[in-house]
């Protein structure tokens, strides 16, 4: 199977470089660093000489930020270490390059090759990591086949796996077995997801916890929030966080049907989840009549602090790396995927500031973490939009329920801190062999 796998893979390729570069004309970033993608580096290396080097792939935007705290525990537990840092998506490194600059260069940046055999070998010849950390769900057959050849263990830290996910995974057969046989360790987020990864037969598989729970508000993401609240005034914010394609159309409608209910000054804040669809959905909202405010065109910086008007309904938030600062300004947020069956986003970051959280039906993606909240009063489960907007409405006229909201959403995310700890325990072995 995986040699099958490798040769669609060798036959696929131009098709695969085809669509990078049209990809690119709605994301320019596509079209940079293709030689990382194949393999290729040059005659310099990327990183100062290191004892260990630490491989930590973050597929996107998510995962990078999920991985911050793993990442920072790493280099200050490792001080003679480096980290090499993969993406597959520009956003996910460009969410990189923000994130760790404070590491200067013990910490690089690079594309993860594409799964064959000779471009993760160069990747590793080059590099030389002592561990492979794929963050959460990646599972790459040639890659960890390589690894285990080089004498690279591989970590899938952060893990989770839906019932969903495990239902594709079983429809590979022995492609995707194969690859579970040479994980070295699994640090799941729940039992329920060690439950399923033992299902495929890794060897070692512990549950960790969320490393997401262990994130640490930059203050400059609080200094950016508090600039953006003063802006808007004493308006009622909501929020309509890491939204996606289908559920801004939803909420638009749902805000005209319900305008009534709502504040009559209240400020929505929307927040796309893909940059190339930031034009898209201003437009969309200027058709819906209403008034937009792009948050790449307010100055926030200090000096000369812009206010927003009142006549202003929308601020779109057009910015990457900024989540932490709307979920600051806001007295309420939604968070998308959630409306339509793609999984939902992670809640954990409005609760770690003390905000009441909505969510759709669709929740897959972080089940238990999702129940977990609710159970705690930090959060609200919703059937569809209108019901969103309802909701939404009754918490921005009772303060004291959308407090008493907000200390159930901050005492959820303190109460399963520690994820990160006990992975880097268990990281130790592999890393010191």
């Amino acid at each position: 199977m995986r040699l099958f796998y490798s040769v669609m893979w060798w036959l696929a390729m131009p098709l695969v470089l085809a669509r990078l570069w049209l990809r690119g004309r709605k994301e320019p970033g596509y079209r940079g660093h293709w030689g990382e993608r194949l393999g290729f580096y040059g005659t310099g290396s990327a990183l100062s000489p290191a004892s260990p080097v630490l491989w930590v792939h973050a597929v996107s935007v998510g995962e990078t930020r999920a991985a911050e705290p793993l990442i920072d525990a790493l280099l200050a537990g490792y001080p003679n270490g480096r980290v090499i840092l993969t993406h597959m998506t520009p956003t996910g490194r460009a969410t990189g390059k923000s994130l760790f600059a404070k590491h200067g260069a013990r910490l690089a940046q690079s594309y993860l090759p594409y799964d064959t055999g000779a471009m993760v070998g160069r990747f590793i010849k080059h590099f030389k990591p002592a561990v492979c950390i794929l963050m959460e769900t990646e599972v790459w057959p040639n890659l960890i086949a390589t690894c285990g050849a080089r004498g690279v263990p591989v970590v899938l830290a952060n893990a989770r796996l839906s019932e969903r996910s495990l239902r594709k995974a079983g429809r590979l057969g022995s492609l995707i077995l194969d690859a579970a046989h040479g994980i070295s360790l699994v640090a799941a987020q729940t039992e329920a997801d060690a439950q399923r990864v033992r299902s495929l037969g890794v060897k070692q598989v512990e549950v960790t916890g969320s490393i997401k729970f262990d994130v640490v508000v930059p203050d400059a993401a609080l200094a950016t929030g508090a600039a953006l609240r003063r802006a808007i005034g004493a308006r009622p914010v909501l929020l309509f966080a890491s939204t996606r394609e289908g559920e801004e159309a939803l909420i638009l409608q749902a805000v005209r049907e319900a305008r009534s209910e709502l504040p009559v000054n209240v400020l929505l804040l929307i927040v796309p989840r893909h940059p190339q669809r930031f034009d898209e959905v201003a437009k969309m909202v200027g058709e819906a009549g209403l008034n937009v405010q792009r948050r790449s065109q307010l100055a926030l910086d200090g000096a000369g602090e812009a206010s927003i008007p009142a006549y202003i309904d929308v601020v779109l938030g057009d910015s990457m790396g900024e989540m932490f600062a709307y979920y600051a300004a806001c007295d309420c947020a939604f968070v998308g995927g959630s409306l339509l069956p793609l999984g939902g986003q992670n809640l954990i970051e409005p609760a770690a500031l003390g905000k009441p959280v909505l969510i759709g039906p669709h929740t897959f993606n972080f089940a238990e973490s999702t129940e977990d909240a609710l159970a705690a009063g930090g959060a609200q489960r919703v059937a569809d939009a209108a019901e969103l907007v309802a909701a939404a409405a009754r918490l921005l006229r009772d303060d004291e329920a959308r407090a008493a909201m907000g200390r159930g959403a901050l005492a959820f995310a303190n109460r399963y801190r520690g994820a990160t700890r006990r992975t880097l325990a268990l990281l130790a072995p592999l890393i010191g062999r």
